[in-house]
């Protein structure tokens, strides 16, 4: 879902003490936070500054969302704080870590806290970064397997180590503590409209929480890196710095910002970092907006059933109480939706009171996981029975085999989102599936107010349309696709576009006891 020489313990001792494990307080005239209240002020009058003090942009498209990170490691003055589940050593990634090295080298103190899965490989990159006297790197929950990597991985889990199925799943980049942008990208190409054939149209989005509001990801991120599930890459890794591999990586990632595909990224950079941190931005009320996120014991080995439950309640039971307060309508965007017996009887007696309820996710052709499209079709048929509203996005090109556990093929949505009656919002990492639940550590924001509301509900309605997605319909007891998009309406009688190898793997999903992992 989305599912070098070893280093010698003295070595690594030595190195991590020299790494500031919590920077000191950031001073309040670095560029960035110039910057940040410039646009703040902006926002509002002097007179109403107390009444309004933080600022909210809705991402929705992949230049601006690069661009603001982008853009606020390079005006950060003292401190970045990144925590992904997945960061890729594709063009994107370099781009990003290019900007991140840049500012460790101006003196910058950059805390890097990855999910160990999706680091697995990468030993050598992370062994060259945490070399710098500016960075630490950490990874959560990470195997003890490492030299046989992935397989080592299969292995471990194989042999009891089932607490290796709990993966942060969190995203944040936090600059100054200042700035910080939430939601559902991670840091690979797919998410910032670099696709490698340019043709799949990948949906994603985020938040920007400027002042006050960023508080509560710094407070997430903290929590993290002091967990002991963080451990520090020089601990972890198999892998040490080579000579000369800090050197390497700086070469490589010039390399790729001369890539020809690098500079429709790069050239919007040019000029004040501020006018970036400007744009979009909301003026938000002191109580408008709530950074909530899983505890990261919620991944620790061997938790108790009581105290597991404690620990998964926090994102999973925020959403519900939101979706309780629903008295009109509610839009639900998930590209993995399997809700379960508790989330149905959440949904049918929304309905019941009369709201409306409005949900896009992936069809099955555009999946990339295709076992949990089997999880979610037996829902299908009692929502819209219900008079729940149901559709499902058009895929891109395929072309890749389907697999149990998914296939990036012909991926078309990957936003986590939700609007109540037109005012709170959620956006963030967070599925509604039984995996986001109970086994990953999840994050996200929720803000009330009616401006960000309206943003958010332009991105449901443009997923909607009828040249993004099908629409749902039963007739005569039969789940039908409707497809409207050039005017003309056609029925379909099947789940349209995917490979008889997608259904095969999504029956096979559906009657296996295995929704819990989904």
């Amino acid at each position: 879902m989305n599912r070098g020489t070893p280093a010698s313990f003295g070595l690594a001792e030595h190195h991590m003490s020299a790494h500031p494990a919590s920077p000191a307080e950031v001073p309040p005239d670095t560029r960035l936070r110039r910057a940040v209240a410039a646009a703040l002020n902006s926002l509002a009058p002097r007179r109403e500054a107390t009444a309004r003090p933080g600022g909210v942009a809705v991402l929705a498209q992949a230049p601006q969302a690069f661009a603001l990170r982008a853009a606020s490691a390079r005006a950060a003055g003292h401190t970045l704080d990144l925590q992904y589940y997945v960061w890729r050593g594709d063009l994107t990634g370099k781009l990003l870590a290019r900007e991140v090295l840049a500012a460790a080298d101006r003196g910058v103190v950059v805390r890097l806290l990855l999910d160990d899965v999706y680091a697995l490989g990468h030993e050598r990159i992370l062994a060259a970064l945490d070399a710098h006297p500016n960075i630490a790197v950490r990874l959560f929950n990470g195997t003890r397997w490492r030299r046989f990597g992935r397989l080592g991985y299969a292995l471990e889990i194989a042999f009891g180590g089932w607490h290796l199925n709990r993966r942060m799943h969190n995203k944040a980049w936090i600059a100054d503590g200042a700035m910080a942008v939430v939601g559902g990208r991670n840091i690979a190409d797919e998410y910032f409209g670099l696709e490698a054939d340019g043709q799949v149209s990948f949906r994603d989005l985020d938040l920007a929480l400027a002042g006050p509001p960023a508080a509560g990801a710094c407070r997430v991120f903290e929590s993290y890196w002091a967990s002991p599930l963080a451990r520090p890459a020089a601990l972890v890794s198999a892998a040490g710095e080579r000579h000369g591999a800090l050197v390497a990586l700086r070469t490589e990632f010039d390399a790729a910002a001369r890539d020809p595909r690098a500079a429709g990224l790069l050239r919007p950079l040019a000029g004040h970092p501020g006018r970036h941190i400007r744009r979009g931005l909301t003026p938000v009320a002191p109580d408008a907006v709530r950074v909530v996120a899983d505890r990261p014991e919620k991944a620790r080995r061997g938790l108790g059933a009581r105290k597991r439950a404690r620990a998964a309640g926090g994102i999973a039971a925020e959403i519900a109480d939101v979706l309780r307060e629903a008295r009109r309508e509610v839009l639900l965007i998930s590209p993995y939706f399997v809700p379960g017996r508790a989330g149905m009887a959440l949904l049918l007696e929304m309905v019941a009171r009369g709201v409306k309820i409005s949900l896009v996710t992936n069809s099955l052709a555009a999946t990339d996981v295709v076992a949990v499209h089997g999880g979610y079709a037996k829902y299908r048929r009692p929502l819209l029975r219900a008079g729940v509203e149901i559709h499902e996005l058009k895929p891109g090109p395929t072309g890749d085999p389907p697999s149990l556990l998914g296939s990036r093929g012909g991926a078309a949505l990957h936003t986590k989102a939700l609007v109540v009656d037109g005012l709170a919002v959620f956006v963030g990492s967070f599925n509604l599936d039984p995996r986001s639940a109970a086994l990953n550590t999840e994050m996200g924001a929720f803000v009330r107010n009616p401006a960000v509301a309206r943003e958010v509900a332009r991105e449901q309605a443009r997923l909607t349309d009828p040249a993004v997605s099908w629409r749902l319909a039963l007739r005569d007891g039969r789940i039908v696709w409707q497809d409207a998009a050039r005017g003309a309406e056609r029925v379909l009688l099947a789940e349209p576009g995917a490979s008889w190898r997608r259904r095969a793997v999504a029956w096979l999903a559906r009657v296996l006891p295995v929704e819990e992992q989904l």
